[in-house]
């Protein structure tokens, strides 16, 4: 029987794919689970349609991020600080307050798990900073520490 996956099976394989499987396997099995549907000409144009949609919607967002990467490419994000003697800071610069000053000043919504600090950041200066933005873009973003 034909049928298309509406989750990852394990032995069988992934979601929105159309597998040939045991008569058995699913009506006892996938099917009551809901984990596949029956591949009638119906379903499988209706596959096609979301696979469409998905596809596009990827694309846009793939757009967007090329975008926002030439957009912190330009930017220069001057985070103040706290400091010490010598221009030691009272702990470091962490991707949270550089995502926070990124949306408060410059209004940009980065998610602060896709700013990637290599080392801490704990004295003044200018760094550069990895921003990835979607699995094959990354952008340089110019971070300034600066005393307040």
């Amino acid at each position: 029987m034909k049928v298309i996956l509406l989750n990852d099976v394990k032995g069988v394989g992934k979601k929105g794919q159309i597998c040939e499987v045991a008569d058995g396997h699913a009506r006892n099995f996938l099917l009551p689970r809901k984990l596949a549907v029956e591949a009638t000409t119906g379903n499988v144009q209706d596959l096609a349609q979301k696979k469409a949609a998905e596809d596009k919607r990827k694309e846009k967002e793939q757009q967007m991020a090329h975008i926002l990467a030439q957009k912190l490419d330009e930017l220069v994000v001057e985070v103040a600080t706290k400091t010490g003697e010598g221009g030691r800071l009272f702990g470091s610069v962490t991707n949270k307050e550089i995502a926070e000053t990124l949306k408060k000043i410059h209004g940009i919504d980065l998610d602060k798990r896709k700013i990637e600090v290599k080392e801490p950041i704990k004295a003044l200066g200018s760094y550069v900073v990895q921003v990835k933005l979607y699995p094959d873009i990354t952008s340089k973003l110019q971070v300034q520490i600066v005393e307040s």
